[in-house]
């Protein structure tokens, strides 16, 4: 299964960066053609968005994975090993309550924009919507997977705290070890 994931992932990680490069071409080309040419690509704005739209929801799911998602863990990492999987499958609950709400809410809007053409493209609004379930299942799937773990007991007590620390933070935290380190050499 986390096979699966990873290679999943990758597959999203890759759609990203296609959405990336088609989103600069068609924006950067659309300016050049406005100021040099005073004409445009009518079809820009509209998948511009769309595709920022997805680009933002693919990387929500590949950072749901990796765990990147912004977080504290100043309590939770103080708490015992029973404190420290507790609030982990509360946490992991409440996340696939909130994902419900996200895939039943993009569904109904899904359905309601099915027969709306977009302006320009004249396609199905609900292209836009779509990527709020393809999110919310692949979302549910990870949690998942990672409150299984939790609960089997597959996680060691440092996998318990899902938040990474940003860079930044390692940075401070090495630079207050080194300032500790020559007040206490004389």
């Amino acid at each position: 299964m986390t096979r699966l994931i990873d290679l999943y992932c990758k597959a999203l990680s890759v759609l990203i960066a296609l959405a990336l490069a088609v989103m600069v071409v068609l924006v950067f080309g659309n300016v050049v053609l406005r100021y040099a040419f005073n004409s445009g690509i009518t079809v820009s704005e509209e998948v511009s968005r769309w595709l920022f739209v997805w680009l933002t929801f693919l990387g929500a799911i590949v950072a749901m994975k990796e765990h990147a998602h912004l977080g504290t863990d100043m309590l939770v990492s103080r708490l015992p090993v029973l404190g420290k999987k507790l609030c982990l499958v509360a946490g992991q609950l409440l996340m696939l309550f909130i994902t419900w709400l996200l895939f039943k809410g993009s569904l109904e809007q899904a359905k309601i924009n099915w027969d709306v053409a977009a302006p320009v493209t004249g396609a199905s609004g609900a292209i836009f919507y779509a990527s709020g379930i393809v999110f919310a299942v692949s979302a549910a799937v990870i949690i998942v997977r990672d409150l299984w773990r939790a609960v089997s007991g597959q996680l060691s007590e440092a996998e318990l705290v899902m938040v990474k620390e940003s860079e930044e933070q390692g940075e401070l935290e090495a630079l207050q070890a080194e300032l500790a380190r020559e007040e206490r050499t004389p």
